[in-house]
């Protein structure tokens, strides 16, 4: 393809195309962005990177490499190393350098190439990433522990392993003259690199803490001054760019009343229009040949990482953590490689090419071949895996509350009392901070946005009520997690606009979900019954105290809810079923004041 306006075209519709694909059959992004730039790349010759952007193509990798480090590293919080135990921290310290080695080692040893060479291969092999492992999880459903380990690991080791891969890399550049000057190169690049990292990521939270930018300039502007920064580093210390951008993120994702969420938000644009381009350019370089010549060599690499590396760094990590041996053999199981070792193996073999380094050729196909291996590997196997070692978590029974109303809140809490897992999300930080002070499991933000996807804990979670009054968004919502949870696992409030007013009119797939709670039961509905004194109560449906019973004592002053039967399954009530709890069961119910006890309502008047 020699226009490149077409190619560039093609890179974005190819991009579009592979990520709806792998949204439509839920399984990792990458795997079939890989197939796709293998195939037009050196199988069909379609598309080549380098004959696409010729010189530019260090230029190009080099900043996408330094935007995906900046964005890793504003998710390596402190707290949240702490906040899940130390199995976390020792597999992105002792892990990470126990993998190392190995991989160091097996490589030098099986490929035939440098100790330098082989010591960069295994500092990139080291990280795992969230775009990988989230998707697998859903898939999986491990119990919560492990579950809140590989997230979290795969968040914070990306910036970690991409950092031990920019020191290695300085190492190997700098170790071209005497000692002394290699010394004094790596020891600049390593300072320079730091002192500008911290002073960036200062200077840019405390712009963001005053608000110096407007709001619509934010993303815009932290993006160009990250690149500029970039660059100005590279200039002063030769490639200590990508040192400075992870410190600066790291550095600004740890400043006290600092918002970050909007630029992390702003990934999910980068992952789609450039990452992703990014992975299908860098597959178009790919060298069968290289790896047809590596031979066994490279499946004794591949053997090593999967079967040694990996359940060594977590055994190890795991002393003094009280897992099982049952929960550790799936944690050894699962850690496929991601964007970030592709684009960072693909960044250093174009800058050692450069520099004429031998041997640097068979680096990019054996990182990939690694990335394959794993995704493929254990997004099929893991599933199994975790059913035969008997650590998936029960099937979720959860509720996931979009809108943190006042009703919303007295819901959580009565499912909370029944043991039901429970989470409420919405975008009103003063309506989640109502949640949080009665102990109530909260996510501040959109629920369908890419920061949700890595920090929105659904492992639990089997059915999503929507509760909010936001009109554009709650359609979104429904449709985002009926895929990913399945049909008829999404239900919202009805809106008696629906059928009187063209301009209100909705699909009617998009209608049958309206019918939670029944016919005609609104959020200004609910809203008004529980600011008058409504009361969310639980009902046990008894031989005595029949269904019958229940609707000839509250009449039409109750709204039944949810209805818990005797195996503890729950159901919820929907204006399309006819459902008529039995004896055994307990029912979840909105009553109305005026069928509360006197006193009951003026207790509730009095907490208000």
């Amino acid at each position: 393809m020699t226009d490149p306006t077409l190619a560039l075209v093609t890179v974005g519709l190819l991009s579009i195309g592979c990520q709806y694909f792998a949204y439509r059959i839920r399984l990792p992004a990458i795997l079939p962005l890989l197939v796709i730039g293998i195939l037009v790349g050196p199988v069909f010759g379609v598309l080549n990177a380098d004959n696409l952007f010729g010189d530019l193509l260090f230029p190009v990798v080099s900043l996408s490499v330094a935007i995906i480090l900046f964005e890793g590293a504003l998710t390596l919080k402190y707290q949240d190393i702490a906040g899940h135990g130390n199995m976390v921290r020792n597999l992105c310290s002792i892990g990470v350098l126990v993998t190392w080695v190995i991989a160091t080692v097996v490589a030098h040893f099986a490929l035939q190439v440098t100790w330098q060479l082989s010591a960069l291969f295994g500092a990139i092999v080291t990280v795992t990433g969230p775009t990988v492992i989230v998707p697998m999880l859903r898939t999986v459903r491990p119990k919560a522990n492990i579950g809140n380990i590989l997230r979290w690991e795969g968040i914070i080791i990306d910036p970690i392993g991409a950092l031990l891969a920019v020191i290695v890399y300085e190492y190997i550049i700098s170790a071209q003259g005497a000692m002394s000057h290699t010394i004094f190169a790596f020891s600049k690049t390593i300072a320079v690199g730091l002192v500008t990292g911290l002073a960036v990521g200062y200077f840019l939270g405390i712009t963001l803490r005053n608000h110096w930018v407007p709001h619509y300039l934010r993303n815009t502007a932290v993006l160009t001054i990250i690149l500029g920064a970039f660059a100005g580093s590279n200039f002063v210390a030769h490639e200590s760019g990508l040192l400075t951008v992870t410190i600066a993120g790291i550095m600004l994702a740890n400043m006290r009343d600092v918002d970050v969420a909007d630029i992390l938000e702003f990934k999910e644009t980068l992952s789609v229009l450039l990452i992703s381009g990014l992975f299908i350019l860098l597959a178009t370089r790919l060298d069968l040949g290289a790896i047809a010549q590596v031979g066994w060599a490279a499946a004794i690499v591949l053997v090593s990482i999967i079967f040694i590396a990996r359940p060594l760094s977590v055994f190890i990590s795991s002393y003094g953590t009280g897992l099982t041996w049952r929960e550790l053999a799936l944690l050894s199981w699962i850690a496929p490689r991601g964007i970030v070792a592709a684009a960072v193996s693909a960044l250093f073999s174009l800058k050692l090419e450069a520099l004429g380094y031998d041997g640097v050729e068979v680096i990019v196909p054996l990182v990939f071949l690694v990335i394959i291996t794993t995704v493929v590997l254990q997004g099929l196997t893991a599933k199994a895996v975790a059913g035969f070692l008997g650590v998936r978590a029960p099937v979720p029974n959860g509720f996931l509350l979009f809108g943190a109303s006042h009703f919303s809140r007295l819901l959580a809490s009565e499912l909370i009392k029944h043991k039901v897992p429970v989470r409420v999300a919405d975008t009103n930080w003063d309506a989640i901070r109502e949640a949080r002070m009665q102990d109530i499991p909260v996510y501040f933000g959109n629920p369908i946005s890419e920061h949700a996807s890595l920090h929105l804990d659904l492992s639990s979670i089997g059915t999503v009520l929507i509760l909010s009054p936001y009109k554009q968004l709650n359609p979104l919502v429904s449709y985002h997690f009926e895929h990913s949870l399945g049909e008829n696992k999404v239900w919202g409030l009805t809106n008696n606009l629906i059928s009187t007013r063209p301009s209100h009119q909705v699909s009617e797939d998009y209608a049958k979900k309206l019918s939670l709670f029944g016919e005609g039961v609104t959020y200004g509905y609910l809203a008004s019954t529980v600011s008058r004194g409504g009361k969310i109560k639980t009902t046990s449906i008894t031989p005595e105290f029949t269904y019958q019973d229940y609707l000839r004592k509250y009449s039409d002053k109750a709204t039944p809810l949810i209805a818990v039967d005797e195996n503890k399954r729950l159901h919820v009530m929907l204006s399309s079923n006819e459902m008529s709890p039995r004896a055994g069961w307990k029912l979840i119910s909105l009553v109305e004041p005026e069928a509360l006890p006197k006193e009951e309502v003026a207790a509730i008047t009095q907490e208000k």
